[in-house]
């Protein structure tokens, strides 16, 4: 059983709002996203870090998830700042399960395990939002990955994903940082960045963490292996 990331799949199969628009990197996306997986067995997991689908409700991202429910694998999802379908994760587990939909779980102030290492994470929040409603969002998103830290018990080790990057080219979200220090956790998947972006992109190990962007089109459309 192997271990994969992979954020940002932007699917748009149920709505007219496909990537592929953009060119590049992003052109037959999808067809790259089936390929990227073929590579996966049905043992093996991926945490999808955010933005998954541009479905505005759960029915209008149904066949997005009838997608990601056909890929090898089973799929742990946390949610990006672009995922509107997004309500509850009761609502959403109720919707899955409504639709059969059974390889697909939910990270979100809870943590799941695969072996003895547990899977961490929130949609955190952008360090440069100054205004008074940004600080109470970053604020309660470092309380959810605490929680979710928390939930992990005596576990052997912690990895943290997230969306949003927890750390820039000389800043960084440090209320997350701070969090992720308190626990001891040495590793960290984000998303959110694209394009031109992704050469700002802090990777590599900083003050104890490594920090690994795995956005989509920074993969070529592959999911990227950590264990």
């Amino acid at each position: 059983m192997a271990l994969y990331a992979i954020g940002d799949l932007h699917l748009s199969l149920g709505c007219d709002k496909p990537m592929d628009v953009f060119g590049g990197r992003w052109t037959n996306y999808v067809d790259k996203l089936l390929e990227g997986f073929s590579q996966l067995r049905d043992e093996d997991l991926t945490v999808l870090c955010g933005d998954l689908s541009w479905g505005m409700s759960l029915e209008g991202a149904r066949d997005d998830f009838l997608f990601i429910d056909r890929l090898p694998g089973r799929k742990v999802v946390l949610k990006g700042n672009h995922d509107y379908w997004w309500s509850t994760a009761t609502k959403a587990r109720r919707f899955f399960a409504e639709n059969g939909i059974d390889t697909i779980d939910i990270l979100y102030n809870n943590c799941c395990l695969y072996g003895e290492t547990a899977l961490c994470g929130t949609r955190g929040w952008p360090f440069d939002d100054l205004a008074a409603q940004g600080e109470k969002l970053m604020a309660r998103e470092a309380g959810r990955l605490r929680m979710s830290l928390q939930a992990a018990g005596d576990a052997a080790q912690r990895i943290a994903f997230l969306h949003y990057p927890p750390i820039y080219p000389g800043a960084a979200a440090q209320e997350l940082v701070d969090v992720l220090h308190d626990f001891g956790v040495t590793e960290c998947y984000y998303g959110h960045l694209h394009g031109k972006s992704i050469r700002y992109a802090t990777q590599g190990e900083r003050d104890g963490i490594t920090y690994r962007l795995i956005s989509a089109d920074g993969l070529a459309f592959c999911p990227y292996k950590i264990r």
